[in-house]
């Protein structure tokens, strides 16, 4: 390789250490426009060209995965719902919400049995479906028994769903779009060009069961919308409900306000 040959190769491969793609692009155009026959800065060339085409694709992601996540809050906001601190994640990992193109928001939701702390997931929850469509599928009489309800005491007609009322505050735009764009090309995105504002903390409101319980029973005739935009509800990033049967035993420690989940 001539010395001005050299000396285009040795700044391409130095820009290209530190990822200065254009720049290396540049000086490859430059030393095989003097001579078209050097081999070594064409296979540089290819290999600059490569990376780029990849920077560009991850490119791409972020910014799909970051438009995704800020149509989502724009959604959730627009319902004026309010989302916070998750919760269990070791049971909802990286489960989230997701807008279809007819800006519907389908949820994943986090059924707890509160008696014994066992867990079940509705996967596809459309906000416009009522809960009682979707208990009528889950304890329909063709579906075994839960394992651990020995006593058959959770069947259809007896059970009732609750959420935790105000548990918590609320969180900013910001955080919200961090939570979102987890597991996502954008995970390690710094900046979501939001401005950061403090969670606002929301006290309880609205009726319970037990006067000073903290626990709202679910009209199962109610869309899951109109249920989760309930003044003290407060969304641990995806809805959680408990379950309770009234045959049970621990339905009345659990009306009386003296269960309270696992921390």
């Amino acid at each position: 390789m001539r010395g001005s040959d050299l000396a285009y190769y040795r700044a391409a491969k130095a820009c290209l250490s530190l990822n200065l793609l254009s720049e290396a692009i540049s000086y490859c155009e430059s030393g095989i426009g003097k001579d078209p026959s050097n081999e070594e800065l064409k296979k540089l060339s290819k290999q600059i060209d490569l990376k780029k085409m990849e920077q560009e694709q991850r490119e791409a992601q972020v910014s799909k995965a970051l438009v995704e996540a800020k149509d989502l809050v724009s959604a959730i906001e627009g319902r004026r719902l309010k989302i916070g601190k998750a919760m269990y994640r070791e049971l909802t990992g990286l489960r989230k919400p997701e807008l279809d193109k007819n800006g519907i928001l389908h949820w994943p939701v986090l059924l707890l049995y509160a008696e014994v702390m066992s867990s079940d997931f509705i996967e596809d929850f459309c906000e416009t479906e009522m809960f009682s469509a979707h208990l009528d599928i889950m304890f329909s009489e063709s579906c075994p028994p839960l394992p651990w309800d020995k006593e058959n005491h959770y069947t259809r007609e007896a059970i009732e769903l609750y959420y935790e009322a105000g548990s918590g505050g609320h969180l900013s735009k910001t955080k919200i779009i961090h939570y979102l764009l987890e597991g996502t090309a954008a995970s390690n995105v710094e900046s979501v060009g939001e401005e950061e504002k403090d969670a606002v903390d929301c006290s309880p409101s609205g009726d319970s069961v037990g006067g000073s319980s903290k626990w709202v029973k679910v009209n199962e005739k109610r869309t899951l919308h109109d249920v989760l935009k309930e003044p003290n509800f407060i969304i641990p990033m995806i809805p959680v409900f408990y379950v309770v049967s009234k045959r049970s035993c621990f339905d009345k420690d659990f009306r009386a306000g003296k269960w309270a989940p696992p921390m």
